[in-house]
């Protein structure tokens, strides 16, 4: 890994990577959510034999397969890029983060694949219980899919289960379960898809809306509306655990994140929340140039203390600690680590000049000390910070973290009163009659993406500079390829996706107008 590295290279790997996630993200939560919503209701249709039900799922079917066939070319593309923009990373954990990818496509997508086509064209051809097994497993081949990618998102973020080879430069995966079952990919596996069963939702909700506000296809839309009301209450009650979890989880896994989620700039016991506030563009630290106050804030008392750790007193620290360091608690400070990395750093290369060498004792003796305990534990585990060159690099950017943070979370919440509301009126029969509320549910659509959308940044943005958490920063992951090159694909790509975006747009906005039709028997 080069350590003189062109730094706009970096900029316009890590801008083409976002962009190729960003525009796949636009499709995969409602795919996540609408394939079990379809499940529901062709269980429904099976139970309880209505035709009306089954003329409800075909609509829905075509609306997922629209969505899915975009989102499976974003996606695509979005697996070759670690081989083609960031292949030093691929170097560096391709022995553990491609074994969840090659299960995801071994198992998840093959099995969605197979079932999605007689899931598409088995009505008629099969039996009724074969075609709803079909879609049922439909629809877990999609969301075990996201498992073995959020399993490889959720180990960048917190690596274990592996063990760093000297002698090939490469961590090495010596248990699938630690990878599998880590607390960071669990909660970010569940906090993930749940918030794609809300969207789906909010979607459904949303086009039914509409259909009332036409005064057409009523029984289809308030039908629609209830499955997908229920599920996605249910949805939106799990969403806020696993989010809390997932905050717990960066607390004690990832500081400097949580840190800028607050904007928190020293370290306090007992930490308050901040529910909402401006960051101050104009009060920095003078050595740091960080914001370090704002402009306003309203926060509840003790709120992050018992979010993050469950008790009213614990010491979080702030954005100074972690770069300045804080004996009294632990915490080593930027410089030290990035020293302590380039020490790392440095015993591997001497091990492998010894190597080169022919010297097998020297060789011997620095291999040892290298995978010795507590050089692995004092040393290898600031390894990424020897590439680091500058404090400041290690803090991410904090108002973008902050308001993606606080986004998230106010829509979030207004989404479970969302749905309470629906499902009230709903029931009482008088939905139709608000015509405030249905307009309000179609502007709810694109502040269900944002809310999405808004969570990806917080998680990935929030993780900078790391790849791979405290192990590999972006600055030494890339390929080293031409600037220009990578600048020529990213206009290709931001050109095709938006063409793709607009293509979706323009068929699912036919297919809705052109409205649900006779499901037959």
């Amino acid at each position: 890994m080069n350590e003189l590295l062109d730094l706009s290279l970096v900029d316009w790997s890590r801008a083409q990577f976002a962009l190729t996630a960003m525009y796949h993200w636009l499709f995969v939560p409602l795919t996540l959510g609408i394939t079990f919503i379809l499940a529901i209701m062709e269980t429904i249709y099976v139970k309880t034999g209505n035709p009306e039900w089954k003329k409800i799922t075909k609509f829905w079917m075509k609306v997922f397969g629209i969505n899915f066939a975009i989102g499976v070319a974003t996606g695509i593309i979005l697996e070759f890029e670690f081989g083609t923009n960031w292949s030093n990373y691929s170097w560096f954990v391709g022995d553990i983060f491609g074994a969840p990818l090659a299960i995801e496509g071994i198992m998840a997508f093959f099995m969605e694949s197979t079932f999605i086509a007689v899931m598409f064209f088995g009505w008629g051809k099969v039996s009724k219980r074969f075609h709803l097994v079909s879609t049922w497993l439909t629809a877990l081949g999609a969301n075990l899919s996201a498992l073995w990618i959020l399993v490889a998102n959720g180990w960048m973020q917190f690596p274990v289960g592996m063990q760093f080879n000297p002698d090939t430069a490469r961590n090495e995966m010596v248990n699938f379960w630690d990878v599998f079952l880590s607390p960071v990919a669990t909660s970010k596996f569940l906090h993930t898809i749940f918030s794609g069963f809300e969207l789906a939702s909010i979607f459904v909700i949303g086009i039914s809306a509409w259909y009332l506000l036409k005064k057409r296809e009523v029984i289809f839309a308030r039908k629609s509306i209830l499955v997908a009301a229920v599920f996605g209450l249910i949805s939106s009650v799990f969403v806020i655990g696993f989010g809390h979890a997932s905050t717990q989880q960066v607390a004690y896994h990832q500081p400097m994140k949580l840190a800028a989620m607050e904007g928190l700039y020293e370290g306090q016991n007992g930490p308050g929340l901040i529910a909402m506030g401006v960051l101050s563009t104009k009060k920095t630290d003078p050595e740091y140039k960080q914001l370090k106050d704002f402009l306003f804030r309203v926060e509840i008392p003790k709120g992050l203390s018992v979010l993050a750790y469950l008790n009213t007193t614990q010491f979080m620290p702030g954005i100074k600690d972690l770069l300045d360091g804080n004996s009294e608690h632990n915490i080593l400070s930027a410089p030290e680590k990035i020293a302590r990395g380039k020490m790392a750093i440095q015993l591997l290369k001497d091990y492998k000049m010894a190597k080169d060498d022919g010297n097998a004792e020297e060789a011997s003796t620095l291999r040892a000390k290298f995978m010795s305990d507590d050089f692995q534990k004092n040393y290898f585990k600031y390894f990424g910070y020897g590439y680091i060159k500058n404090p400041t690099d290690l803090i991410p950017d904090i108002p973008m973290v902050f308001y993606s943070f606080r986004i998230m979370v106010m829509l979030g919440t207004y989404f479970v009163f969302f749905f309470i509301f629906t499902l009230l009126w709903l029931t009482r029969g008088t939905l139709e009659k608000k015509k405030w509320f249905l307009r309000l549910a179609l502007i709810t659509m694109p502040l269900a993406y944002l809310a999405s959308m808004s969570g990806w940044i917080l998680a990935e943005v929030g993780r900078q500079p790391w790849v791979i958490q405290d192990l590999l920063p972006t600055v030494a992951a890339v390929s080293q390829i031409g600037v220009s090159a990578v600048q020529v694909t990213f206009w290709l790509f931001a050109f095709v996706f938006t063409l793709l975006l607009i293509a979706e747009v323009k068929i699912m906005t036919k297919q809705i107008k052109i409205g649900p039709k006779d499901g037959g028997h």
